[in-house]
C-alpha cells in the first residue's frame, strides 16, 4: 500500500464529513486502516483450549505512530502488543487471548487500542479503536493440553505430539475427522474410551496425535486444524498448533561483510562457522559465479563446530562485488547457502589518477 501522510488524510477525512455525512459513517478512519482486522470471533472453543490470534497494525503513513495503550473490556481476555512504537511500513501485532479455562460460555469482550502520531507542526494526534472479542466457551469439550506446542522442530526431522480430547454428554456425540488445511501438518483422531457417565450421559475420551512433517521449511508454525463432531448445532472444534521449524545446521554471518573500499589484489582471511547439532562433514564449497576470487581449504572430519578460513583475493573491476555461496554437507540432501558482499575501490596509480 502506498505510503501516505496521515494529516492528508484527516484533512480529506474532514471535508468528507462535510460533504457527505451519510456516507462518512461507512468509512474506516486513520487509525482503523492499519488494522488487519476490526473484529475476532472465535466460535465455539472447547474448554481449557489456547484460544489465541495476533492482529497485524501496520503502519501506512509517513509519520511515526506509537501505541499508547491496549487494554480490554473484561477479565476473560489478554491483549499484548509486541512493540509501540511503528515507523513508515513496521508491523507491530496484537495477541489476544480468551480466558478459556476460567471462564464458560458466551463471553463477549473488546479490545482497546489507543494510538496517535505528531504532525510536522508538532501537533498530536490521538484516536482510540475498539475491536469486539467473542466466543463460545464449551463446558462439554475439554482439550488437554490446550494447544499442541512443539517449540522447536530441526528441519528434516519432521516432530509429533499427541493431546487429549474429553466429551461428556450425548451418549452418540464422536468426532468424525480432523480437517487440516497446512501442507506441512498432518493429523488423526482415535478413540480411546466411551463410557456411561452420569444422568444417562456418556464420557467419550479420544487422542489427537499430530505432527510436524519433515519437509516443514524453517519458520514458525501457527495454525488451527479443526475436528468435526456430528454435532449438527456445533460441529467444529478448533485447536491451535505451533511449531518453530529451526535448521539444523547455522552458517555465521549468514552475509559475510567483506568490507568498504577494499583495493583490488590485496588478499584477506575472512572466518566462517558453520555449526551443526550433530557432528557432520563438509563435502565442498561453491561459488556462483566464475570469478574465482575465493579459497579455502576444507577436511572431511566429523564435528559440529567448522571454522572455515575464506580466502578473498578483490576482482580489478570497482564498484560493488556480491557472491552466493553453496555449502554440501555430506549425507545432506538439501545444501546450505551463505553470501558476501562488499564495494571493491578503483584502482589508483602511481601519478594519483
Amino acid at each position: 500500500m502506498r505510503t501516505q501522510a496521515i494529516t492528508q488524510l484527516l484533512a480529506a477525512g474532514l471535508l468528507m464529513v462535510g460533504m457527505a455525512p451519510s456516507a462518512s459513517a461507512q468509512e474506516l478512519d486513520w487509525a482503523q486502516k492499519m488494522f488487519s482486522q476490526l473484529k475476532v470471533e472465535f466460535g465455539n472453543v472447547a474448554s481449557g483450549s489456547d484460544t489465541r490470534t495476533q492482529i497485524e497494525v501496520k503502519n501506512i503513513y509517513k509519520e511515526q505512530v506509537r501505541i499508547l495503550n491496549v487494554g480490554t473490556t473484561c477479565g476473560c481476555t489478554a491483549a499484548n502488543p509486541s512493540q509501540k512504537v511503528l515507523e513508515t511500513g513496521e508491523t507491530a501485532y496484537i495477541e489476544v487471548v480468551m480466558n478459556t479455562v476460567k471462564f464458560k460460555q458466551q463471553k463477549n469482550s473488546n479490545v482497546d487500542v489507543t494510538l496517535s502520531f505528531t504532525d510536522a507542526n508538532g501537533a498530536t494526534t490521538t484516536k482510540s479503536v475498539r475491536i469486539p472479542i467473542s466466543a463460545y466457551i464449551r463446558q462439554d469439550i475439554v482439550v488437554d493440553p490446550g494447544s499442541v506446542d512443539f517449540g522447536s522442530v530441526d528441519m528434516g526431522a519432521g516432530a509429533r505430539r499427541t493431546a487429549r480430547v474429553s466429551y461428556s454428554g450425548r451418549t452418540d456425540w464422536s468426532v468424525q475427522s480432523v480437517e487440516v488445511n497446512n501442507e506441512y501438518l498432518e493429523a488423526e483422531i482415535v478413540e480411546k474410551q466411551r463410557a456411561a457417565g452420569l444422568s444417562g450421559s456418556s464420557v467419550v475420551n479420544y487422542d489427537l496425535i499430530v505432527q510436524v512433517r519433515p519437509s516443514a521449511p524453517v519458520g514458525v508454525i501457527r495454525d488451527k486444524i479443526m475436528l468435526m463432531t456430528n454435532d449438527a448445532a456445533n460441529p467444529q472444534v478448533p485447536v491451535l498448533i505451533e511449531a518453530k521449524v529451526e535448521p539444523d545446521i547455522v552458517v555465521s554471518p549468514g552475509t559475510l561483510q567483506l568490507g568498504d573500499n577494499i583495493i583490488p589484489g590485496s588478499e584477506r582471511t575472512y572466518p566462517v562457522i558453520v555449526r551443526g547439532k550433530k557432528p557432520f562433514a563438509i563435502e565442498r564449497i561453491e561459488c556462483e559465479s566464475d570469478q574465482e576470487c575465493f579459497k579455502v581449504r576444507l577436511t572431511k572430519d566429523m564435528k559440529t563446530y567448522h571454522v572455515l578460513q575464506l580466502s578473498f583475493k578483490p576482482p580489478e573491476t570497482p564498484g560493488h562485488f556480491e557472491e552466493e555461496f553453496t555449502i554440501t554437507i555430506d549425507g545432506r540432501p538439501e545444501p546450505i547457502t551463505f553470501s558476501a558482499v562488499g564495494d571493491i575501490s578503483a584502482t589508483v596509480t602511481s601519478n594519483g589518477r
